[in-house]
Parts: C-alpha cells; sequence; structure tokens
C-alpha cells in the first residue's frame, strides 16, 4: 500500500486559514505601532494639545503668541531647509556638468524631425508674400508732398 502525502487538502486548506489569520493578527500590531509612534512624534513636536475651552482671555493670548512664535521659527528652518536642498541641487548639476566635461561625453539632446520640404516651402510662401507685397504698394506723386514756400 503506498503511502498518502502529509499534506492533504483538509490540512492545506487549515494551513493557509492559520497563516492569513497570523498575518491579520501583525498586520493590526504593526498599524497599532506605527499610529503609537506617530502619536509620540506630535507630541514631541507640537507638545500636549491646550485646553481652550476653560483658558481665561489672557491665557488664550499667550497660547496664540506662543503658536505664533513656534510657527515663525518653523517657517524660519524651513526656508533654510529649502535653500540648503536648492544649494545642493545646483552643487549636484555643477558637479555633473563637470564629469561630464572631464570624460569629454556629453549629452546630446533629443532633436526634433524637420521635413526638408516644409521648411522650403515655408522660404518659398514668405518669399511670395513680399513680392506680392511691394506690388500692391501704390505710387506716390512727389509734388503733395514737396514743401510750397510760396503759399506759407
Amino acid at each position: 500500500k503506498s503511502k498518502k502525502g502529509f499534506m492533504t487538502p483538509e490540512r492545506k486548506k487549515k494551513l493557509r486559514l492559520l497563516l492569513r489569520k497570523k498575518a491579520a493578527e501583525e498586520l493590526k500590531k504593526e498599524q497599532e505601532r506605527k499610529a503609537q509612534e506617530r502619536r509620540k512624534v506630535i507630541d514631541e513636536r507640537c507638545g500636549q494639545p491646550k485646553d481652550l475651552d476653560n483658558a481665561s482671555e489672557d491665557d488664550l493670548v499667550a497660547i496664540c503668541k506662543e503658536y505664533q512664535g513656534r510657527i515663525f521659527s518653523l517657517e524660519g528652518d524651513k526656508w533654510d531647509l529649502e535653500r540648503g536642498v536648492k544649494i545642493r541641487i545646483l552643487e549636484i548639476n555643477e558637479l555633473n556638468i563637470a564629469v561630464n566635461d572631464l570624460r569629454g561625453k556629453f549629452i546630446k539632446p533629443t532633436l526634433k524631425k524637420v521635413s526638408k520640404y516644409e521648411n522650403k516651402f515655408a522660404k518659398l510662401q514668405k518669399k511670395a508674400a513680399e513680392f506680392n507685397f511691394r506690388n500692391q504698394l501704390k505710387t506716390v506723386k512727389k509734388k503733395e508732398f514737396t514743401m510750397e514756400d510760396d503759399e506759407a
């Protein structure tokens, strides 16, 4: 009598089900861990939420000033970081150009395909327009534009 395989279809199904449950639990734990980490970082950066409902007007003014100062400093930091990024991008571009110069390799831009016939046709049209324009000009009699000293 030949021995049947260890993994029968029922066992495969049960194993898959167990693996799915385990993966779902791991995913849930990972999401909870990420949420806690996010909350921790937000608390570090922003501090604990202030009690605005029970605060007096002076307290609200102080809270607003504190927030304004924090925003001002963060905007300054943001501007500094953006400026640093722009400077680094420029440096990277300059270094790339220097490397290409040293290698002797230059990036060839992709050129558009231009039809020779269209170019010739455009030149012919331009010449034809100039030719027609000159023919349509009226001839001017010189007597109309001369200054008459007798009348003045």
